[in-house]
């Protein structure tokens, strides 16, 4: 009936968007850091000596108290290090170094990519304001990437 009525036939919008959804659980399912089910403390771990989680603000450096407290602070990256423990055995991980971008702003973001250990740049595997990924997927360090307005960026450690 008219309440419970769902249109099956898709089209192409439609079709586009659940390919894209398709993605990003591929992209959960392919990089086992994104289902960790212990909690980030963002605290640095002596022994390994690594962060489990990092906060980046749009200048590429971590996130300062005063960065926080700001409220015109929109953008921001949460950079999730593969060589944290990823159980509770204190030995280090072996995952794949991601880093999440996100934009709450209603404009584009100059977001500077942060360095990190292991890799030489970072490679490009989903933008939310994209319909495809460029040609080009890999990006420096210090590389400044416009960030579109409300939009997430996924990005894996290039070796």
């Amino acid at each position: 009936n008219e309440i419970s009525w769902v249109d099956w036939n898709h089209g192409d919008r439609e079709q586009r968007m659940i390919a894209f959804a398709q993605e990003l659980i591929g992209l959960r399912e392919k990089y086992a850091i994104l289902r960790h089910r212990r909690f980030l403390s963002g605290v640095y771990n002596e022994m390994l000596g690594v962060k489990d989680v990092t906060w980046v603000n749009a200048n590429g450096a971590e996130m300062s108290n005063g960065d926080w407290e700001n409220g015109a602070t929109h953008c921001f990256g949460m950079l999730l290090d593969g060589r944290a423990q990823p159980t509770g055995i204190r030995q280090r991980g072996h995952e794949t170094t991601v880093l999440l971008v996100f934009n709450a702003w209603q404009d584009v973001v100059n977001f500077t990519l942060p360095p990190a250990p292991g890799g030489q740049g970072w490679l490009l595997v989903a933008d939310t304001n994209m319909a495809g990924l460029p040609e080009d997927k890999s990006f420096p360090f210090g590389h400044v990437y416009a960030v579109t307005a409300r939009s997430l960026l996924v990005l894996v450690l290039d070796h």
